[in-house]
């Protein structure tokens, strides 16, 4: 079944891209949740329209995503946290502390934008997260927990 993105699904595809799933899970999930439309003839028509109109607009959108992954590529982000015996820390640090220590940096991003490498860290070291500012723009970090 071909279906068109109405927005960003997880492990699927982005906005407007048109993708292929299994029938259960475009009947049972994405058209019913509002998430897709069936790729129809003219739907396709539709949007090939709405992607040569939106193509400059992009353009923008590209470049100001790519400032801002030079600017975080720049930080030297580290994170303090509580450490029991050895290097082990109380609890862990995630996307959530990352993307406070970036505000703190100067530059706000979502939380679900950031992925940490290997989930959540426990350990004290230095680590590599991925942060996605646009479908098109990944940048690559680094960062260091550190004993508070």
């Amino acid at each position: 079944m071909e279906l068109i993105l109405k927005q960003d699904v997880d492990n699927l595809g982005f906005k407007d891209d048109v993708v292929s799933v299994k029938n259960g899970y475009g009947r049972n999930l994405l058209i019913p949740t509002g998430q897709a439309v069936l790729a129809t003839s003219s739907a396709k028509k539709v949007l090939a329209e709405n992607l040569k109109q939106r193509a400059y607009k992009e353009a923008k959108l590209i470049a100001d995503a790519t400032k801002i992954a030079d600017a975080v590529k720049g930080y030297e982000i580290k994170i303090a946290s509580k450490v029991g015996s050895g290097d082990k820390l109380f609890g862990s640090v995630n996307n959530i502390d990352l993307a406070a220590a970036l505000a703190k940096a100067g530059t706000e991003l979502d939380k679900k934008f950031i992925k940490v490498v290997g989930g959540s860290v426990k350990r004290l070291g230095k680590y590599e997260a991925s942060v996605r500012l646009h479908r098109a723009v990944v940048a690559d970090i680094t960062f260091e927990v550190i004993a508070e």
